[in-house]
């Protein structure tokens, strides 16, 4: 399947996909999905040991007023759906519908976008921990169901941080919330940007959104059945992705 329009034009990106990895073991791909999938980079709410998606259809809302990267928004989260297998995942014009808003905001205008949202005391430890170009998180109800995500992207930084942002933030705010400096095939790796969907993180989020792994599981049950899970993952992700044998 070839990149989206929005993200095959940057010099950039085009230069990532021809070098990326995309063959991984079993052990590669699994250590990657626990090490994102359990935990939280900023711990918000608390370290949480329970894997956390969402079990309803995903609508996503633009809020902004850029025309050209709401644009690419829509074609960023067509691009997840065609490559996550059980993921509902659209956007929606009415932010009523929504249970993801993505906040399009200037760069001068972040820092005060996330003390509106977290609060100025949160907003500070935010910045001196991160100093982030984009945020985002959810919330969960007491089945670790996610309910509600809200990421903020800024939109003058550039068309590949606003995609490298774009896809990092939409898909850590379906679940894989948790940053790892130890895995360097992933975008959520802080030390790695992409500005595409990869493969590795496919595999990632393709295991998170099979019907087999389900909100509230603890590690061991998750490793009960990740092995089938894996299986189906792997002729997956190499159909949608024309990958080699």
């Amino acid at each position: 399947m070839p990149l989206p329009a929005s993200t095959a034009e940057i010099p950039a990106i085009a230069a990532r996909q021809r070098a990326e990895k995309k063959s991984f073991t079993d052990a590669e791909i699994t250590d990657g999905f626990f090490k994102t999938a359990f935990g939280a980079e900023y711990h918000l709410a608390g370290r949480v040991d329970r894997i956390r998606k969402y079990s309803t259809p995903v609508r996503v809302f633009a809020d902004g007023r850029r025309a050209d990267r709401k644009a690419q928004l829509a074609r960023v989260i067509g691009d997840i759906a065609a490559r996550v297998r059980h993921l509902d995942i659209a956007m929606t014009e009415t932010d009523g519908d929504a249970n993801v808003r993505v906040k399009l905001v200037r760069d001068r205008d972040l820092y005060h976008t996330i003390s509106q949202s977290y609060g100025s005391e949160r907003a500070r430890e935010i910045k001196s921990s991160l100093d982030p170009q984009c945020l985002s998180g959810f919330r969960k109800n007491e089945a670790f169901e996610i309910e509600h995500s809200d990421v903020i992207l800024t939109v003058d930084n550039g068309d590949f941080v606003f995609l490298d942002c774009a896809y990092e933030e939409l898909l850590q705010s379906l679940g894989p919330i948790n940053d790892t400096a130890s895995v360097p095939w992933t975008m959520f790796n802080d030390n790695v940007s992409m500005g595409y969907f990869d493969v590795y993180d496919q595999y990632i989020l393709n295991l998170l959104y099979d019907p087999r792994v389900k909100a509230g599981m603890t590690l061991a049950e998750v490793k009960a059945v990740l092995p089938d899970v894996l299986t189906d993952v792997r002729v997956w992700v190499k159909k949608v992705n024309n990958l080699p044998e």
